[in-house]
């Protein structure tokens, strides 16, 4: 139908996510130029600049595995660089969903990470049938298992430090072990 916005494209990528801070904060590449996915799809540099401009970090949303009913944390930074797409966010300890995830990458178990967007301008090359994406409007990523590009993956999970209050409950049993009763 005429004035309809097309449905949303998904692809997923891999390139290992490298930490995980203490806050749930964690970074990667959501895409990678060049690299062509399961389906035969290549992002090409500056694709998604015009997005990112115009959305910035903050208009494009973090979903677990493209769920728009489970958002899970806000990205801080959103950019291309020499490689790819490269971000950085902050899962909500606030949300269930988002413990979960975090604690998934944390054990390594979860490091996907995959782009939900709308095809602005491709070009398809007739001899390979590879589409080559020139523009992208970025709608959001997400932490997946599975991306559609191997190698977009987290690059980053730092172990946590204790929680405050567990620091804080062993302060108080160690000084409880020094008193001495009367």
């Amino acid at each position: 139908m005429a004035g309809l916005a097309a449905a949303p494209e998904v692809k997923r990528a891999v390139a290992p996510l490298a930490d995980v801070d203490p806050d749930g904060s964690f970074a990667g590449y959501a895409s990678l130029f060049g690299a062509v996915d399961l389906a035969g799809d290549q992002v090409e540099r500056g694709a998604f600049a015009a997005s990112i401009a115009r959305r910035g970090a903050g208009g494009i949303k973090m979903l677990w595995h493209h769920d728009p009913a489970e958002p899970i944390g806000r990205w801080l930074s959103v950019e291309e660089d020499g490689r790819g797409l490269r971000v950085k966010g902050r899962l909500l300890p606030e949300i269930g969903r988002a413990r979960e995830a975090l604690a998934l990458l944390r054990a390594g178990v979860l490091d996907g990470l995959s782009i939900g967007f709308r095809t602005v301008k491709a070009v398809r090359e007739p001899r390979s049938a590879r589409r080559r994406l020139i523009e992208i409007d970025l709608w959001e990523i997400s932490l997946v298992t599975f991306p559609m590009l191997p190698d977009a993956r987290v690059s980053a999970v730092k172990t946590a430090a204790p929680p405050h209050g567990l620091r804080l409950a062993r302060t108080i049993r160690a000084a409880a072990r020094s008193m001495t009763r009367p």
